[in-house]
């Protein structure tokens, strides 16, 4: 798992009493994830079987994204691996192609190529979108392209539609598969406007995140045809992920599904509002400008040390979290954080994490703050 995204020992009392960290501890306390668990089922659901949390949960994504099948996977790296495995095997070709941040390269520590031995083909500018002329301009044949929406490095930022239908489009023509990794798709539609199954249906193959947006335990969910889903379901058991009594990540599932996903347009409402806020004011960028969802990132002119240690100080002397992660850039004397807004955001007003980028930046003695 990312550092972005690990979570803090649990052991002693944490000092973060309020976080806009969408991941923060106090926002995923046992008891109260014990309780979602609790609403998803009754004395007589079964543990395993057709009518088992697993398979609702697969039944019930498949038929939001307007598959034919989907397959329950422990962890996100699993499912797209496998996903890129099969398209490899059918086409002849072990090379694939994603952006240059793509999570499968950057996160993974290559296990597309150790594991699978496919090789990563990096297309476009890093800091820009994938565009078709990138895409036209590589030479090797290759066994699919993955699309990340929205392209989460690079602040949440999406393809407009009718350029993400050409570049799928010029992608077949060339022989290769579409592959989606979709682990914020939840987050991509509220930008699109689209039926998820409109978006789904434009890949061969499609991945999604239980835990990330939806805030479940674990798990992944890979959407596709019945032929290729009994493919994967043969690679998960070799690699180990065919878990039995899974029914406790599901149901965590089910309830980001039932409680979070109908709240993914207010959520960028409020990622909208609070990024206008901060550049109304100028002490940071937020970055896109306006967000196309409710992921963001917010750009200080202060170095990365700094800004890590005035959020520690906030932290331990305010109780006060505004990120888990500090991004370093080409230019030292600036850094980024990434904000995804979900229930923890909305109770941040604009004018108060303007407040707090003040406080941070006073701290991290930029010199940019007003008083």
């Amino acid at each position: 798992m990312p550092p972005s995204e690990s979570r803090p020992p649990t052991t002693g009392a944490s000092p973060i009493r309020r976080s806009l960290f969408l991941h923060s501890p106090i926002h995923r306390m046992p008891r109260t994830v014990l309780r979602q668990l609790l609403d998803q089922v009754d004395d007589d659901t079964p543990p395993g079987g057709p009518d088992a949390p697993v398979a609702r949960l697969e039944r019930r994504i498949a038929d939001l994204l307007g598959t034919e099948s989907a397959l329950f996977f422990p962890t996100g790296t699993m499912a797209q691996q496998v996903a890129l495995r099969i398209h490899a095997e059918r086409h002849g070709r072990h090379a694939f192609a994603a952006h240059p941040q793509s999570h499968l390269d950057v996160w993974e520590q290559r296990g597309y190529h150790v594991v699978h031995g496919l090789r990563f083909h990096p297309v476009g500018d890093r800091h820009r979108l994938l565009t078709g002329a990138d895409l036209a301009a590589v030479g090797e044949p290759l066994a699919a392209v993955v699309w990340e929406l929205p392209q989460r490095d690079i602040g949440g930022q999406l393809p407009e539609w009718d350029d993400l239908r050409g570049q799928v489009a010029a992608v077949r023509e060339r022989g290769a598969a579409a592959h989606l990794d979709g682990a914020r798709l939840w987050e991509a539609q509220t930008y699109y406007r689209r039926p998820f199954a409109e978006i789904a249906g434009l890949f061969d193959t499609v991945y999604t995140s239980l835990y990330k947006s939806l805030l479940g335990i674990r798990g992944a969910i890979l959407a596709a045809d019945a032929g290729t889903v009994a493919e994967a379901t043969a690679w998960r058991a070799r690699l180990g992920g065919a878990i039995h009594d899974a029914w406790p990540l599901a149901l965590a599932g089910l309830a980001g599904l039932d409680n979070l996903l109908p709240r993914m347009p207010a959520f960028r409402e409020h990622a909208i509002t609070l990024a206008t806020a901060i550049n109304a004011d100028g002490v940071a960028l937020a970055w896109p400008d306006p967000p196309q969802t409710p992921i963001f990132h917010i750009h200080l002119p202060a170095s990365k040390q700094d800004v890590e240690r005035a959020g520690e100080e906030m932290i331990a002397e305010r109780g006060v979290q505004l990120f888990a992660r500090v991004l370093s850039g080409p230019d030292p004397a600036r850094c980024s954080f990434e904000v995804t807004v979900g229930e923890q955001a909305m109770a941040f007003a604009p004018e108060e994490v303007v407040a707090l980028l003040h406080e941070l930046l006073d701290r991290a003695g930029s010199g940019q703050s007003r008083s």
